[in-house]
Parts: structure tokens; sequence; C-alpha cells
């Protein structure tokens, strides 16, 4: 599913308009990012929570040149499934 069908999906069982549901999801995931890069996490009980995680560097090769790299440490996004949506998945 990508996000139009998810879109028109919730339109459809909502009776909500397809710009209005639009809206909302885009204004969902932009608080999303905007807590996740300011270093807050998003806990959506019995969902899930989006949250950063530390990678620390390590060193790397290039394939093409076999060459040792060494990869800086970085922040990345992570999400943690909540119990009722691994129940539901199961």
């Amino acid at each position: 599913m990508n996000k139009t069908d998810l879109i028109n999906n919730i339109a459809s069982k909502s009776g909500l308009t397809k710009k209005d549901v639009e809206t909302v999801l885009n204004g969902f995931l932009g608080e999303v990012e905007t807590a996740l890069s300011s270093g807050d996490k998003v806990q959506l009980i019995g969902f899930g929570t989006f949250e950063t995680r530390k990678r620390s560097g390590r060193t790397g090769r290039n394939p093409q040149t076999g060459a040792t790299i060494t990869i800086k440490e970085s922040k990345v996004p992570a999400f943690k499934a909540g119990n009722k949506l691994k129940e539901a998945v199961k």
C-alpha cells in the first residue's frame, strides 16, 4: 500500500474528503519528523513508537576499490511496534 492508497482507504471509511485526509496525514508525518529531528520520540499506545537510535561508527570497505573507509556514527529513525499491532499481524 502506498500513500495514495492509504488516503483513499481512510477517506472511504471516514467520510472525509481525500484532500482533508491528505492534509491530516501530511501534518502527522511532519510532526513525527519534527519530533524525531529534535530528539523526541512519538509514542502511540498500542500502535508503536517512532524514535531515533544512535548507529555507532565503524570501519567499512569500498566495494569498487576494496579500500578501507571509516563510516561516521549517525542518528537514524526507528520504529518499534506496539503490542496491539504485533498481535494484529500474527
